[in-house]
């Protein structure tokens, strides 16, 4: 009745998008972050002002990834080189840090503005699994997983928790590397071929590819389900409801 493999015994959700409406704050908050930077850099070299694309750069550049890693591969993108400064770097400094943390600064507060939502349908896949005997982790790049769990009121949903924090840790490669996935099924005693990745983020779901897990479905939030497929996605879904009595 969950829509998986039958020898998959553990599912690994990512956060923002697949369980929690946390994926377009987020997209607001680099937004915010990357068009302000850009503003000043076209005001001091005298060029053209691009603005970030919440849909298409997102996508292609951030979306899932460490924050570091979604500053560093953006400013690649258009061209630009900064130093990569401290991790305490303040927000307002032009380095990698400094950027990654002003981004950090707007997502915490249009959470705590804004509040958080889980989607109905992933909370109710959740529960299922869990009343079918699934082993049960979040998987997110995230260092504000577990508040953005606790405000949504999920957090005992889940057995395990692997995020930005523990990446940092125990120096895990975020996404699209399948290190965070390996890290969670190692977490709840599974093999990988034995644990469904459950992602809407191309690099997540390249990241369950790499790592070889049993099923890898996409969640099609923003319309790339053709995308997903060719990242590694062995099914896609709009919502995860459509999952549960799919055979």
């Amino acid at each position: 009745m969950l829509g998986l493999p039958d020898e998959v015994t553990a599912c690994l959700f990512d956060l923002d998008g697949v369980l929690t409406q946390t994926a377009k704050v987020h997209a607001a908050a680099w937004q915010q972050m990357f068009d302000d930077y850009l503003r000043r850099r076209a005001a001091q070299t005298s060029t053209a002002f691009v603005p970030f694309d919440p849909v298409r750069d997102y996508d292609e550049y951030v979306d899932g990834k460490p924050r570091y890693d979604g500053v560093r591969s953006f400013l690649t993108a258009r061209g630009i080189e900064l130093p990569e400064g401290q991790l305490d770097d303040p927000p307002d400094a032009e380095t990698i840090h400094g950027l990654g943390n002003r981004k950090n600064e707007i997502v915490l507060a249009l959470i705590h503005e804004q509040g958080v939502e889980p989607y109905a349908g992933s909370v109710a896949y959740v529960k299922a699994a869990r009343d079918a005997g699934l082993r049960r982790a979040v998987v997110s790049s995230s260092t504000n997983c577990r508040d953005v769990l606790h405000a949504a009121g999920i957090e005992d949903l889940f057995e395990e928790i692997v995020d930005g924090v523990v990446a940092e840790r125990e120096h895990l490669r975020g996404k699209p590397a399948p290190d965070t996935y390996l890290a969670g099924a190692r977490a709840l005693g599974v093999e990988p071929a034995r644990a469904a990745v459950f992602e809407d983020a191309l690099a997540g779901v390249q990241a369950g590819r790499a790592g070889h897990f049993g099923c890898v479905v996409g969640v099609d939030r923003v319309g790339q389900a053709e995308a997903l497929r060719a990242h590694g996605a062995d099914v896609v879904v709009r919502d995860l409801s459509e999952l549960q009595g799919a055979s």
